[in-house]
């Protein structure tokens, strides 16, 4: 250990004459605790608040959802499914059927997505078991699934069999006639409703692969979309270049992060926001420690006169002081971690917070990342205000 870091030491665990200077210390060695232990909590509980958030658009979509670059289809002939089938990487996958359409039921109406899924879509979506009320889909039958806010908007009865949902959408190929209808439809029933988020509930309704077909008119072998699920040691990049391969470039894969590319740029905008304003509470902080740093200097002033004797130079003094303030940061900032750490942990495993007005506990994660971005910002901000209140001993 060298002298500089040997007198450095000795300064942080000894104690000065005077009581204010003590004192003064142990404000910044707690304020610095305090600090750290409020950006990590913050961190983990934003953490926590997102995978919360995602949790509900996550159960919807799939790992990957092919779609066509230009148009409204793609084609998916038998060649090309037998070699999807023998990716790898692919757990499952399902094509699919979406079109927006016009519901009326009794005297009300709505605009919605319907989704024409087929047998293998529980294999890459358990959308069974999102079902609230009533159950699943059921092969080779008029019956939908619709979410619980067009539900309880349109006032869909489940199992009413008396009462007819119409399902409309505008011809394709509409002649010159006053008298043709301008709409198709076909008549569903509800069998059941499911629950997810309000956008989503308000948004789609299911129905099987081939009531979408009749309804749409789409050929046998044309889809909207073909929804994926990877397994989980699955390397996107590769996988999505095996993809393309098969499907050719008209189309473009997407992962859950491009499909949800608004929310996700929401979530990290706001995890900056958070990042910064805590910052800036953290560069407050560092204040206290720039001042008691500037009374040790004051204090150990006739001290250093004995040292420059003993052959210290001017510099050597500066790292003294500046080795000082780097002692108080990270002691001050391990033992926020550690104290912030026990606290999120806890919560973690046996909450004791809720969210007001609920009996949900408030989430929280635990991150080894979030730790690296407080050390890292800790020892970034606490070196340049170490190494500003250190001018002070080499003057």
């Amino acid at each position: 250990m060298s002298v500089v870091l040997k007198i450095a030491w000795r300064y942080f665990f000894s104690k000065s004459g005077q009581t204010v200077i003590n004192r003064i210390n142990s404000i910044a060695l707690l304020v610095i605790i305090v600090a750290t232990s409020a950006l990590m909590i913050v961190l983990s509980a934003f953490s926590g608040l997102k995978d919360f958030g995602l949790s509900f658009s996550n159960i919807f979509d799939p790992d990957f959802r092919i779609i066509p670059k230009l148009g409204k289809t793609i084609s998916l002939d038998s060649s090309k499914i037998h070699r999807l089938e023998k990716v790898d990487d692919i757990k499952a996958f399902s094509p699919i059927l979406e079109e927006k359409v016009f519901l009326s039921f009794k005297e009300k109406t709505q605009v919605a997505h319907l989704k024409g899924v087929g047998l293998d879509y529980l294999n890459v979506i358990p959308a069974d078991s999102l079902v609230s009320v009533g159950e699943w889909l059921v092969p080779e039958s008029n019956a939908i699934v619709a979410g619980y806010g067009i539900g309880a908007d349109m006032n869909l009865g489940v199992y009413d069999y008396g009462s007819f949902l119409n399902i409309s959408i505008p011809r394709k190929n509409l002649n010159s006639s006053l008298r043709q209808n301008p709409f198709h439809t076909q008549q569903a029933v509800t069998i059941g409703l499911y629950q997810i988020s309000e956008d989503i509930d308000q948004k789609y309704i299911f129905s099987t692969l081939d009531f979408a077909r009749d309804l749409l008119q789409y050929p046998q072998n044309v889809f909207s979309s073909i929804e994926i699920k990877a397994s989980p040691k699955a390397n996107s990049k590769v996988l999505k270049k095996k993809i393309q391969k098969i499907m050719g470039n008209s189309v473009e894969i997407k992962d859950r992060t491009q499909i949800n590319t608004a929310l996700y740029k929401m979530l990290n905008t706001e995890h900056l926001a958070i990042y910064l304003i805590f910052t800036l509470v953290l560069i407050v902080a560092l204040f206290n420690v720039v001042g008691a740093l500037v009374m040790m200097i004051l204090d150990k002033k006739p001290q250093m006169n004995i040292f420059k004797a003993m052959g210290i130079t001017q510099h050597q003094l500066g790292q003294i002081f500046f080795l000082l303030g780097m002692m108080i940061v990270l002691f001050g900032g391990i033992i926020g971690l550690v104290l912030s750490s026990v606290v999120i942990l806890i919560q973690q495993w046996d909450p004791f917070i809720n969210i007001p007005g609920t009996s949900l506990a408030y989430p929280v994660k635990w991150e080894f990342e979030n730790i690296l971005i407080v050390m890292g910002t800790l020892i970034l901000l606490g070196s340049l205000a170490s190494a500003w209140a250190s001018r002070g001993a080499n003057r």
